[in-house]
């Protein structure tokens, strides 16, 4: 499953399993020792800040090698990598990393990226030139294995390259004389020597069959010079553009009135991504980001039919890239899973049975049962083979214990007994809470019975924390001169892990939140309606990530009328 995962990328890449990966695209914090670096500003991302600066480039360079390590553990044999860096540590980051991990020998490209047109600072006052790119590197895991697909990211003919290669133009559009006849440098090929139209060609002959010239000459493609030779008539449709190199100066970051952007300051342009996913994956394929940020990695992958794990430190980056995501699914849109330090309980207790069971058999260490039927009522089993039940309930009774042993038995009587034998448990059942008679039963069974079994709840697995509270109200400021009506909206959130952003949706439909101001850090807003029935839904997130949204629903017809 597409996965957004809220943690440090080191701790959780050593969890992740060898050559599971096709590709990796990162662009980790840079060695900048400004305040700009810090962008969502919360815990995360501040002490991941403080932790890479702690000792200057060395420990940067540490910090990091460590992590692409893991990187390149995580790759299959026919994997790449994309590190997006700057200047300020761009050629450490190539000798002592990447060079070191990958292997000179796999090294592929060193990107360009001509970000801009109009670089920060001013390059008379530094009395140096201006800074308009940052360094993309381009490494292989096994240089004779790793997949790439150069056509794939074509760049595609303007219209006045097209007038300018293809001068010629009949009914069917503009072309160019292309050979239709093999140069003696291919050597002959009498089989190609056939006679068509009255022209037969030299020992060299045509470049294709009698077939493929027979549909050639059909569709209008075949010319004939006034000397008698025959030529091949290239079209300008059928141009695959030109072949991309290392420079890339026809991406633009993104600008401030741009669609794409979501207000993170370093947010990269989708097309830069479409780029490189497009050229080293296929369908299918698992892409990974280890410095999610502003999530434009895994908006790209989803759309782009990649599977795709995003992590970050940063409760910001996680939940705006999760937003970002929502926003553009549609029914056809593989679901993706979210991982926090903390759950909610509402969260847990009322999501799908299935999921919910799957997920927290996984969190426990163990395996999931992919069947929903017939499976005896067990949902997984431990690394041992002994049986998991997970209860999405509070107060399990004691007929849920009588149940469970009896399913685990015919589950697995062999590992039942050897269970017993060994005095082992044969068995966890998961629930949020268990009432006395059940507790007393497993007792029971363990002292007449001699029968073990474990009982296990939710909050001994993952932490469960008590999601944000929000108040919601709205103001009517009036009419404008276009009759459009203005509210005003304040949010008052409340958390005992504190406030870290307010996310706003002033058009809320089938209960699907799609932010239309996706980080408001006040929780204030004024809006504008045309008339009509509304529903307004603001969502807050506290700094464990975990939300709550409330909604107001308004009647505009000349007069403003809450529900």
């Amino acid at each position: 499953m597409n996965q957004l995962i809220l943690g440090d990328n080191l701790e959780i890449m050593k969890r992740m399993e060898d050559e599971s990966i096709d590709l990796i695209y990162l662009d980790p914090p840079f060695f900048s020792n400004r305040n700009y670096e810090v962008i969502w500003g919360d815990k995360g991302e501040i002490r991941s800040f403080e932790d890479r600066w702690s000792g200057g480039i060395d420990h940067y360079i540490a910090w990091l090698k460590e992590r692409v390590e893991e990187m390149h553990r995580l790759l299959k044999p026919t994997g790449s990598i994309y590190l997006h860096c700057d200047w300020h540590a761009d050629s450490y980051i190539r000798v002592y990393i990447l060079d070191k991990i990958f292997g000179d020998t796999n090294f592929l490209n060193h990107i360009t990226w001509k970000r801009t047109n109009n670089p920060k600072g001013s390059q008379f006052k530094d009395k140096k030139f201006g800074v308009y790119s940052d360094s993309i590197f381009f490494y292989s895991k096994n240089k004779k294995k790793y997949f790439f697909d150069l056509d794939r990211i074509r760049v595609p003919l303007l219209d006045n390259e097209i007038v300018e290669k293809y001068p010629l133009e009949d009914e069917k559009g503009k072309y160019l004389k292309y050979p239709i006849l093999r140069s003696a440098s291919k050597g002959e090929r009498p089989n190609l020597c056939y006679e068509y139209n009255n022209f037969t060609p030299v020992k060299w002959g045509w470049v294709v069959n009698i077939n493929k010239l027979k549909e050639i000459d059909k569709r209008g493609d075949l010319g004939w010079r006034k000397n008698g030779q025959p030529y091949r008539k290239y079209r300008w449709f059928e141009d695959r553009g030109k072949p991309l190199g290392n420079v890339w100066d026809d991406i633009q970051r993104i600008q401030s009135n741009s669609k794409e952007g979501i207000g993170y300051p370093t947010q990269k342009p989708e097309a830069l991504l479409e780029r490189i996913i497009k050229v080293s994956s296929n369908e299918g394929d698992i892409v990974l980001d280890p410095f999610v940020g502003g999530g434009t990695t895994s908006a790209v992958a989803d759309k782009l039919n990649r599977k795709w794990i995003g992590i970050d430190q940063s409760v910001q980056a996680i939940k705006v890239s999760e937003l970002r995501l929502n926003k553009q699914q549609n029914l056809f849109s593989d679901p993706f899973s979210l991982t926090l330090h903390k759950y909610d309980y509402d969260t847990l207790r009322y999501k799908d049975a299935f999921e919910f069971e799957k997920f927290i058999v996984e969190q426990f260490g163990g395996k999931p049962n992919i069947k929903q039927k017939g499976d005896l009522g067990i949902d997984g089993k431990s690394q041992d083979g002994t049986p998991i039940q997970v209860k999405r309930s509070d107060n399990i009774g004691r007929n849920v214990i009588d149940n469970f042993v009896s399913a685990a038995k015919r589950f697995d009587n062999k590992k039942f007994e050897e269970n017993i034998n060994n005095k082992q448990s044969i068995g966890t059942i998961i629930a949020f809470t268990f009432g006395k008679g059940a507790v007393q039963e497993v007792a029971r069974l363990k002292n007449e019975d001699g029968v073990t079994l474990t009982l296990t709840k939710v909050d001994e697995i993952i932490p469960i924390a008590k999601k944000p509270k929000v108040n919601l109200t709205a103001e009517d400021l009036g009419s404008d001169s276009k009759g459009l009506r203005e509210i005003e909206f304040k949010a008052i959130g409340e958390s005992e892990a504190g406030i870290e952003f307010y996310s706003w949706d002033f058009d809320y439909k089938d209960n699907k939140f799609n932010s239309a101001i996706m980080i408001d850090k006040v929780g204030h807003q004024k809006y504008k309606f045309k008339p009509g029935n509304f529903i307004v839904a603001v969502k807050v997130i506290d700094n464990e990530g975990l939300e709550e949204i409330q909604t107001i629903k308004l009647k505009i017809n000349g007069k403003v009328k809450q529900e």
